[in-house]
């Protein structure tokens, strides 16, 4: 399987970002590290690798960005709308330094997302803001409100990076067309925000599908148990 480290200075965060890539051709795939995690992360323990065979057959290509959560969600050296602000520049990185050079490797113009945990939101909120550029969002065992980490602040910014919030009232016509797994088990301790989105993306009549795993245990092992299944079905 190959791997490629790219390291890159990035204008829209005024920093040097570093990302994993693996494979050299197939349907582009972003996945957004968990709570601070780094762009090895999903190297590490091993999601890369549930999904390897799908990699060497060369039909898909996976990019791991690193994230920037200390700068932005946890960040108790600055104020919530710092944080927030820091989180849109990251979004931006994502959108125009990685998806858009990579959204042509086929055909389709667009990337599959995908993220455990707190890597679930990241995916879930680039796949809301930017609908026109996701095809697949692959969520296991996501939350998806940020309001915990502002303090009571709140403005435009969070608002537009809130999917709890700004979701109800979206109605981009490519929303409609992606294809949304939302993963959870019985013990996963975001179950109820599963079953949250699942109501407000039933309630505007956007097909999805809500994946109840057994009594597991909001960790890896679940997610490289969901991870291949939900990749296999990009092609469906």
């Amino acid at each position: 399987m190959k791997e490629q480290y790219v390291k890159w200075y990035s204008p829209k965060l005024g920093k040097d970002m570093e990302m994993l890539v693996f494979g050299d051709r197939g349907y582009p795939l972003v996945i957004f590290p968990s709570t601070m995690g780094r762009y090895h992360e999903s190297k590490d323990f091993k999601l890369i690798e549930s999904v390897r065979w799908f990699v060497e057959q060369g039909l898909v290509q996976i990019y791991c960005p690193d994230s920037i959560d200390k700068l932005s969600w946890y960040n108790r050296s600055v104020h919530p709308s710092v944080k927030v602000y820091n989180h849109t520049c990251y979004d931006q990185m994502v959108q125009h330094e990685i998806v858009e050079k990579i959204r042509w490797n086929t055909g389709v113009g667009k990337v599959a997302v995908a993220g455990a945990s707190f890597g679930g939101f990241h995916a879930t909120n680039f796949a809301f803001r930017h609908p026109e550029l996701v095809s697949h969002l692959f969520n296991m065992s996501a939350a998806f409100d940020i309001k915990s980490f502002m303090d009571g602040h709140y403005d435009e910014n969070v608002y537009f990076n809130n999917p709890v919030d700004y979701l109800p009232g979206l109605n981009h016509p490519e929303l409609y067309n992606m294809k949304i797994i939302l993963g959870t088990s019985e013990w996963d301790i975001c179950k109820e925000p599963n079953f949250n989105m699942s109501n407000i993306l039933r309630s505007k009549g956007v097909d999805h599908w809500l994946d109840l795993r057994g009594w597991k245990k909001h960790d890896w092992p679940l997610w490289r148990e969901m991870f291949p299944h939900y990749v296999s079905t990009i092609w469906n």
